[in-house]
């Protein structure tokens, strides 16, 4: 493909730029339609899915994250609690409990109107950012779902920061 034309085609639809980022960093990806996306992202914490879809009709650039975690039932009010809690946290993006499957995803949209277009730099922050917001609140998740403990307690220790070294 001429130069020209791969660079219209990644101004035109920005999972073009992310697709590249998949492939300059050997992630596993999927791109079975043409608006989305999937690709597999190893972490300390977790394993994450990561989503990128584009609506065009919104010139949005939608990512979700999501990890594996099955919550239990009972332990889905203070789930809640805690998302409220750490949605307070953050400057950017949220997390989200998804339907009937009660999945928690961290999501965040980039709108790229008014001829924006996307670039490396910008998608590999957007990713950057997500990541770091899982790492840093699954174990509060963890704390919430196998320990039995409040949200507030979850959060405590999510934000616990350790000074110095041992």
């Amino acid at each position: 493909m001429p130069l020209i034309e791969s660079l219209v085609e990644t101004r035109d639809n920005p999972l073009a730029v992310v697709e590249n980022m998949a492939l300059r960093n050997d992630w596993s990806f999927e791109r079975s339609v043409e608006d989305e996306i999937a690709i597999a992202v190893a972490g300390r914490c977790a394993n994450y899915q990561v989503s990128f879809t584009w609506l065009d009709e919104l010139r949005v650039l939608h990512l979700g994250c999501s990890f594996e975690a099955k919550i239990p039932g009972p332990r889905m009010p203070e789930i809640r609690q805690l998302i409220a809690k750490i949605n307070e946290q953050l400057w950017m993006g949220h997390f989200d409990l998804w339907g009937q499957d009660g999945t928690v995803v961290f999501r965040h949209s980039l709108l790229l109107d008014g001829g924006v277009s996307t670039s490396d730099r910008q998608c590999e922050v957007v990713l950057g950012r997500a990541l770091d917001a899982c790492e840093q609140y699954y174990p509060a998740f963890q704390f919430v779902m196998w320990a039995g403990k409040s949200a507030r307690e979850a959060m405590d220790a999510a934000m616990f920061v350790t000074a110095g070294r041992a």
